[in-house]
């Protein structure tokens, strides 16, 4: 059975810090990449971060940037998402995401809120 289970998320003060982590299971992880992607209300659901499956490559959306860093431990499989420099539009459900060729997994959300 896959899942990925997201925890860390919570409320957190403008220019705090969190750590997301993705727990994984069902799967072989080091196979796949990995993905964080986030929703706000009333908006679509948009790509945050991505890794390789090695963790050699790493990518980031404009918005954050030098803000958020994502990261893996394979023996673990365990994907991480370091966000700092905080913004309350930051707000969102952060979700993980695993993906091959052929087979495409997603968790099932942590919120993040971002507010004074």
């Amino acid at each position: 059975q896959v899942q990925l289970v997201e925890s860390g998320g919570g409320l957190v003060q403008p220019g705090g810090s969190l750590r997301l982590s993705c727990a994984a299971s069902g799967f072989t992880f080091s196979s796949y990449a990995m993905s964080w992607y986030r929703q706000a209300p009333g908006k679509e659901r948009e790509l945050v971060a991505a890794i390789t499956s090695a963790g050699g490559s790493t990518n980031y959306a404009d918005s954050v940037k030098g803000r958020f860093t994502i990261s893996r431990d394979n023996a673990k499989n365990t994907v991480y998402l370091q966000m700092n420099s905080l913004k309350p539009e930051d707000t969102a459900v952060y979700y993980c995401n695993a993906a091959s060729p052929r087979r495409l997994y997603w968790g099932q959300g942590t919120q993040v809120t971002v507010s004074s």
